[in-house]
């Protein structure tokens, strides 16, 4: 296929690709919150497919959850390339709303940004998926060289508690030769990223009562327990000052790097990590002091502990002289290669039996393992030369990343290897307002896809 038909047919689909996207960043998928229209979600996306050829099924996962979206086309038959897209159409909440520069439900187009929340994650990346296949279908008579298969579920964002099951049970419909991932995109000098792995994740909600009701803090502030001292105190027994965690046997099923791992780590630019000092600036140093290849190895090798929010007590203007009667934390625990969720919640409770606080409330909200793909794999080698051709640039190869999905099923369960293309940078703003994608990246990641896609195509059975 010639290339410059493929480029000019994205660029044709372009506009009506965003106002497609303009309607999904419309639907406040937010599956953190019970009361948001998930079922509308996933009609929208399927509409999508179907509009695009698929035959797309609507399946439910338990009762009461957001359902996954399942389309095929198998019009191109055993002798073609089978892929399977992953993606997922929940967002995160876009509160604190006052921080957005207008309805974050609204997309807004600014030069080359288009601004609203799930924009970039990752209602964009299934644009960037849609508008691909656009082009490869009228620059092909109509039709698809390869078998196409989607997943988009409807609880990334939560941690994806109920697709590993739906998975197990649905393994024969996800057969494919390639899974391509839910993310991809650019770093920040431009390079095209082909991320290899994720880390896993385990969350939890520590809740801590004392009391029957908040007391008065000078009658009862010497003689009753306070909820939120009680909470800090068992937050503070996790890990060290030194970022030690310290439950039990925390530390022993991790895999350290491999020496190829810590040369691809080093081979990454050091924009990351000026970016990242630009972008929390005021910033004194990273933890550890980490700098070069050792920052690279922290931030994606390393298991952290973080308290991602407290409440308890009065936290609104002026004085309120309360004793708090409960308090509650948010905690999630990042997982490197070969951590379990499911024991780390068994060592949690252990820890904090064993410390003193068999009081306080473990409510586990659920977790993902991790998960990695063969650097050196032929589909994530041809993913990497596409890359390279249609960017221009030397595409990085990235071992880990530090961020977690459902990549264990994929590529432990179903085992199929897993390539990423798509729209993300570093200036995205992901799950914060001011969420954005660039319209440009947007173009590159369909062609990146595109390219890859036809790639396969040739490369078919010749491996």
């Amino acid at each position: 296929m010639e290339t410059n038909a493929l480029y000019a047919a994205i660029d044709a689909h372009l506009e009506t690709n965003i106002s497609e996207l303009a309607a999904m960043v419309a639907v406040p998928s937010v599956a953190a919150q019970p009361d948001a229209p998930m079922q509308a979600g996933a009609e929208l996306v399927a509409a999508l497919l179907e509009k695009r050829g698929l035959t797309a099924r609507i399946l439910p996962t338990v009762p009461g959850a957001p359902p996954v979206v399942f389309a095929e086309n198998r019009d191109a038959g055993v002798d073609a390339p089978t892929v399977l897209f992953y993606n997922h159409y929940d967002v995160q909440p876009a509160e604190p709303l006052e921080a957005w520069d207008g309805d974050p439900w609204t997309l807004k187009r600014d030069g080359d940004l288009l601004i609203g929340r799930g924009v970039s994650d990752d209602k964009g990346h299934i644009s960037c998926r849609l508008l691909a296949l656009d082009a490869i279908k009228e620059t092909n008579n109509g039709v698809l060289p390869f078998n196409v298969k989607m997943l988009v579920e409807g609880e990334e964002e939560v941690a994806s508690v109920h697709l590993p099951d739906w998975i197990a049970a649905h393994s024969a419909l996800l057969n494919a030769d390639v899974t391509i991932w839910e993310f991809g995109g650019v770093d920040t000098n431009g390079r095209p990223e082909i991320i290899c792995g994720l880390r896993g994740i385990a969350y939890f909600e520590l809740h801590a009562k004392t009391i029957a009701y908040d007391a008065h803090s000078g009658v009862g502030g010497s003689v009753l327990p306070n909820a939120a001292w009680r909470l800090v105190w068992a937050l503070s027994t996790l890990k060290t000052r030194g970022e030690r965690i310290l439950l039990p046997g925390h530390y022993d099923a991790v895999l350290p790097p491999t020496d190829a791992d810590i040369e691809l780590l080093a081979s990454l630019p050091a924009e990351q990590e000026a970016f990242m000092r630009r972008e929390f600036a005021p910033l004194n140093g990273f933890l550890g002091d980490a700098q070069g290849v050792e920052y690279q190895r922290r931030a994606v090798f390393e298991p952290t502990c973080t308290i991602n929010g407290i409440e308890s007590g009065y936290t609104g203007a002026g004085a309120k002289t309360v004793l708090p009667a409960t308090a509650f934390a948010k905690v999630d625990f990042r997982l490197v290669p070969d951590q379990d969720p499911e024991i780390v919640h068994q060592s949690l409770r252990q820890h904090l039996d064993a410390n003193g606080f068999p009081d306080i409330e473990i409510r586990y909200l659920g977790g993902q393992k991790p998960g990695r793909v063969d650097p050196n794999h032929a589909y994530v080698k041809l993913a990497a030369d596409t890359a390279r051709d249609v960017y221009g640039k030397e595409p990085c190869i990235v071992p880990m990343v530090g961020g977690s999905g459902p990549i264990y099923p994929f590529v432990a369960g179903l085992r199929q290897p897993m390539v990423t293309c798509g729209v993300g940078y570093p200036g995205a703003r992901v799950h914060a307002p001011g969420e954005n994608l660039r319209v440009s990246d947007l173009v590159m990641g369909a062609r990146h896809t595109a390219r890859f896609l036809l790639a396969l195509c040739d490369s078919y059975g010749k491996e």
